[in-house]
């Protein structure tokens, strides 16, 4: 097999993670905040809610349905990279991979954690997973993928993850 298309995930990432800088523009320069709840200095990366939960993370499992443009590469990293900007996550890698004769599959790595899609292009279908730790506010993909895809059909289902493994 002489196709090296299947080594570029891992490329730029040999010293550790590389951000590209697809904030929000009005959050560009600003400050960084303290006590972040995936800072290294913490022990466990896990997010203490005002509530009094403590969990990994957030992680949507969103269905877009009746959707256009599930076949376009292009159209899809946009999408990614417009919900790593609303969220306000931070983008380390995008891959994607279109199927012959139809379909995309594809992931946005992030500092955060990530977001993956596999589309049905030929009914409309999208499932996206968006799973963020920290300060992320993984709801807001909801809105740009339904915005990206031009439909109103957007399903999701929230999980915590990790909820209940560490003690608050």
């Amino acid at each position: 097999m002489h196709d090296t298309s299947l080594f570029q995930l891992g490329i730029g990432l040999e010293t550790g993670a590389h951000a590209e800088d697809f904030r929000h523009p009005d959050t560009r320069g600003a400050p960084e905040r303290s006590a972040h709840p995936c800072d290294d200095a913490r022990a466990d990366h896990f997010i203490r809610a005002d509530d009094g939960r403590v969990y990994a993370g957030t992680h949507l499992i969103i269905e877009v349905l009746d959707g256009t443009g599930l076949d376009d590469r292009a159209r899809i990293e946009d999408a990614f990279r417009a919900c790593v900007a609303a969220c306000g996550a931070t983008l380390l890698h995008i891959h994607t991979h279109r199927f012959s004769p139809q379909g995309v599959s594809g992931v946005a790595v992030l500092a955060e954690s990530h977001i993956s899609v596999h589309t049905w292009p030929e009914v409309g279908y999208g499932a996206f997973d968006v799973f963020m730790c920290g300060d992320a506010q993984p709801w807001r993909a909801v809105d740009v993928l339904k915005a990206a895809f031009e439909t109103q059909d957007v399903r999701v289902r929230e999980i915590l993850r990790g909820d209940g493994i560490v003690a608050a």
